[in-house]
């Protein structure tokens, strides 16, 4: 059975360099505090240069951000 990404992104089939940034933006997503030089080198291991690295940490805490204040106003609840 393969798994979804959406389902367990640590058991899809996905490529090192996807699994170098889904790792990230889900370390980004628990605690943002913890983010440090290492985890942007591991990145640029992965193939990504330093705007991809922005650009990745960009829209991942829009994201975030756009969700909780989702959350906090009710927006799709019944």
């Amino acid at each position: 059975m393969v798994l979804a990404l959406e389902e367990d992104y640590t058991r899809a089939p996905v490529t090192g360099e996807e699994r170098a940034m889904l790792d990230y933006v889900a370390k980004l997503t628990r605690d943002a505090t913890r983010i440090g030089p290492d985890d942007h080198a591991r990145l640029r291991a992965a193939g990504f240069d330093d705007r991809a690295v922005l650009q990745i940490t960009l829209i991942a805490s829009w994201f975030n951000y756009i969700n909780r204040v989702a959350d906090a106003l009710g927006v799709g609840r019944d």
